[in-house]
């Protein structure tokens, strides 16, 4: 019976086909009544075919337009037209099985997904590796992933790993992850064997959430497909009546056949599903999962986009941006950084991470930590390298009334929106560490691709103060921001734009998923993990590439216009056989093989939708790629000599007025910052102008590079000119150029994130 089940259409096809061969054989070998038997027995074949179709179709309680092939088989017998029976049945069976084929086609990117889900783990005992199911694995279970393997469930990596990550992404090119880092079920090692420790469980892990979500977007059907199957079953009376009218009009029951036989309305109910569905398995490939039809119907309407900031237009992550050191400078920079660093690899706390993070990407040497206490809302404290470190608030650390230093470092991090860490080492305040979310560099670029592809209207709707809102909503582009907003109040904005026009609500967390339930459609980051807001969503990105929402839009669109042209098409042409076949010039023979043809042209033209069409996302040739990495990571390690010209600049604010510093910097600037600059002139520039179009792309940071260099040549020029003994008046030019130089680094930076890095891919980027 399974066998049956999945090869049913083949069999089909192959046995109508061997008949109608076997009666033209007959018919030119001069056996005309064997042929006429053989016609028969096909004809007769295929009625039964389609009775079993009938009779699954109302126990199913549905409509069926197969009664309209049922009435030509018959009327075919009943005429004694057996060729055209015999055709009309090979026409039924070969239309069974196109569209099989072009369901399955359609649904390759789907089913691949849901069959490559892991099914085993290797779980490391004493006694060495041990194969197990992969719903036993249990949270904190140590695994081992062997080389070319996919990761069974979500987890934190004992050593580094190399992933492929394609299947959940998009993305080919193999990522490298160090240990500590989370990584997510579904992704393949790319490198040698490594230890991992589950962090969730086989039904909890992103793939399995993955899979859910495909299943989802199989079993639902479009709007327009089902506006589709209602224009076909109201077909079936015109038909008839067609078909009864040139059978009154000529008095020849042949006509009425003819009819009937190029009626069938296959492009309604072939082409419509499989441009749908086409679409679907488009947009997962490119790591965008929409939950069915009409998700895709409506995201392709969508014309007021509303994005929540966290996690969205910011990278939803904690990012170290500088390190304030004590007045006296005790401690460097980096020391404080170290010892920060290494006492927080014992933290779960979402801000150590990025701590760990930014000590290890600047090539600091981590110690383990000893005695360590961490408490909840007052921070950790522990010993390092004979040191006893403590992180925390400010009034923790402070003990009492802070310093100058620490109050200055408050109130920048307040303007700025940063978040602050302090760092106490042997019970003396030694520094502040300022982190931030930083906005996407590649959120600019996504909102004017989500206007140029039709959306009109972009929201920016937060929980966060206003004032970080706005920023966020000026550099990106929005319309209008609304900052401050519970749950609640989102959702009520979400009804509110619905009301003027269809929205799309883009959103991370689990306070977005009522606002995405209430959205025309609910779009939902899942890159770090399938969460609330993705249950409750229509459209989940498994990318953390905001891009690819435009790409999904794009591709919904394009869909929805190939879907009624194939149906117009189609439609259109069968019309006209139905009246031509009316009229008495085309025989029911001539029309069974014309229908077979519309049929094919049909669903030729839904299948289009499979063929990559227009999209925003830029693909490098690999060895553009390769050096895009190569100078990202090299732009990534000067950050922190870019904030020390503001730390340098900062000091100089009291006598004694201390050179030494701003001269150590002016070497560093020339030796590393200036030949990176050069560097990216010669390298970078080139690649963008081949990505984006032209040398104009890349005209505004050509002119920063020579503007850079020129501000770190007058600084030097002015130090040089400095006496023994410097002046206020001297260091006031000093500062003004320091602050210039700091204004001009940073601008140029975000220009550069965002017009050329963020053409790098994502995981590469973490």
């Amino acid at each position: 019976m399974r066998w049956w089940r999945e090869q049913r259409e083949t069999a089909v096809f192959a046995a109508t086909t061997l008949l109608l061969l076997t009666g033209l054989a007959f018919a030119a070998a001069g056996e005309r009544d064997w042929a006429n038997r053989v016609w028969v027995a096909a004809t007769v074949f295929g009625l039964a075919y389609s009775t079993v179709a009938l009779i699954e179709a109302a126990r199913r309680r549905e409509a069926s337009v197969d009664v309209i092939a049922w009435l030509a088989l018959a009327g075919a017998l009943w005429v004694g037209e057996a060729l055209a029976g015999a055709v009309i049945a090979l026409m039924l069976a070969s239309g069974a099985l196109l569209e099989a084929r072009a369901q399955a086609r359609a649904r390759r990117e789907l089913s691949a997904l849901v069959a490559r889900a892991p099914r085993t783990a290797r779980r490391d005992t004493a006694s060495g590796p041990v194969e197990i199911p992969v719903a036993e694995v249990a949270v904190g279970d140590r695994l081992v992933v062997g080389a070319g393997e996919i990761l069974p469930v979500d987890g934190r990596l004992v050593d580094r790993a190399v992933l492929d990550e394609s299947a959940l992404t998009g993305e080919p090119i193999p990522v490298e992850r160090r240990a500590g880092e989370d990584v997510r079920s579904g992704v393949v090692n790319a490198g040698q064997a490594f230890r991992m420790t589950a962090t969730a469980g086989a039904e909890a892990s992103t793939y399995a959430g993955v899979v859910r979500l495909v299943e989802q977007a199989q079993a639902q059907s479009a709007p327009f497909v089902r506006v589709a199957d209602r224009v076909a079953v109201a077909f079936v009376p015109v038909t008839l009546l067609l078909a009864g009218l040139a059978w009154a009009f000529t008095g020849d029951p042949v006509r009425a056949v003819a009819v009937l036989v190029v009626a069938t309305p296959c492009p309604l109910l072939l082409a419509a599903p499989i441009a749908i569905i086409s679409g679907i398995s488009r947009a997962a490939r490119t790591g965008v999962i929409v939950k069915g039809g009409s998700a895709l119907e409506r995201l392709a309407a969508g014309r007021v986009l509303l994005f929540d900031k966290t996690g969205t237009l910011t990278a939803g992550r904690p990012v170290l941006t500088d390190v304030v050191t004590a007045a006296d400078g005790t401690l460097a920079a980096d020391e404080i950084l170290r010892l920060a660093g290494s006492l927080d690899q014992t933290s779960a706390h979402v801000l150590a991470g990025a701590i760990v993070t930014a000590a290890r990407d600047r090539g600091l040497r981590l110690s383990a930590a000893e005695q360590v206490v961490e408490r909840h809302g007052h921070g950790i404290e522990g010993t390092v390298d004979g040191r006893r470190v403590r992180l925390g608030k400010a009034s923790t650390i402070a003990g009492g009334p802070m310093p100058p230093w620490m109050r200055h470092a408050r109130r920048r991090a307040a303007l700025e929106g940063s978040l602050t860490v302090f760092v106490a080492v042997d019970g003396v305040p030694a520094g502040v560490l300022l982190l931030e979310d930083p906005i996407r560099p590649q959120a600019p670029r996504m909102v004017r691709a989500l206007r140029a592809a039709g959306i009109g209207r972009v929201v920016l709707v937060t929980g966060d103060h206003a004032d970080t809102a706005e920023t966020v909503g000026r550099v990106v582009g929005v319309d209008a921001v609304h900052a401050d907003r519970d749950p609640a109040d989102k959702l009520a904005l979400v009804r509110a734009e619905q009301r003027r026009a269809p929205t799309i609500m883009v959103g991370d967390g689990i306070n977005d998923a009522p606002a995405l339930a209430a959205a025309g459609v609910g779009v939902a980051l899942a890159a770090r993990g399938a969460t609330a807001s993705a249950e409750a969503a229509d459209v989940v990105l498994t990318v953390d590439r905001i891009a690819a929402l435009a790409d999904a839009i794009l591709i919904a669109r394009r869909c929805r216009t190939i879907a009624f042209w194939a149906v117009g098409v189609g439609m259109g042409l069968s019309a006209v056989a139905m009246l031509v076949a009316a009229a008495g010039f085309l025989p029911p023979v001539a029309g069974a093989v014309l229908q077979e043809g519309i049929d094919v042209a049909a669903i030729a033209i839904a299948l289009i939708a499979l063929i990559p069409g227009k999209t925003h996302t830029v693909r490098l040739p690999a060895a553009d790629l390769a050096t895009l990495q190569r100078l990202y990571t090299e732009h990534r390690q000067v950050r922190p000599l870019v904030e020390r010209v503001r730390t340098v600049a900062d000091a100089l604010d009291r006598p004694p007025y201390e050179t030494g510093p701003v001269r150590e910097l002016l070497d560093e600037l020339q030796d590393r910052l200036v030949a990176h600059e050069r560097a990216e002139e010669a390298e970078l520039l080139p690649i963008m102008a081949r990505a984006l179009g032209g040398i104009e792309a890349t005209s505004g940071l050509s002119r920063t590079h020579a503007e850079i260099e020129h501000q770190i040549s007058r600084l030097r020029r002015t130090v040089e000119d400095l006496i023994p003994e410097v002046e206020p008046e001297d260091v006031t030019d000093v500062r003004r150029l320091l602050y210039g130089l700091y204004a001009i680094l940073r601008l140029h930076n975000a220009q550069e994130e965002e017009g050329a890095f963020s053409l790098v891919p994502e995981p590469s980027r973490t």
